[in-house]
């Protein structure tokens, strides 16, 4: 059996966790890909725990490929990123939400 969620599952487990028969109707979690290339992805904070919680903006440029983007509206965790990095930025949001690695 398994003892630790990767860092998709982490993300599975955030947005499971606000489904409430409500804010699923409104509001989730996009992924798609953008041209430079790489991933965007937005996480909708709107009525959960994290709308208020203060992020400070992170800017990581290693190579033209390598790098990762990643801010916060009041209502949007945004992720941009290069395409090997998808990783890395769900890993930063899931442990800015305290979305523990543990399996249940």
């Amino acid at each position: 059996m398994k003892d630790t969620l990767n860092n998709l599952e982490r993300l599975q487990t955030w947005y499971h966790s606000n489904c409430n028969g409500d804010w699923e109707h409104s509001y989730g979690i996009t992924v798609t890909t953008i041209d430079n290339p790489g991933w965007s992805v937005d996480i909708d904070l709107t009525e959960t725990d994290l709308e208020d919680r203060e992020f400070q903006p992170l800017r990581i440029e290693r190579s033209q490929d390598d790098w990762v983007f990643i801010s916060k509206t009041s209502s949007k965790f945004q992720l941009r990123c290069g395409p090997h990095n998808l990783d890395e930025c769900l890993k930063q949001f899931c442990d800015w939400a305290g979305v523990t690695g543990e399996s249940k």
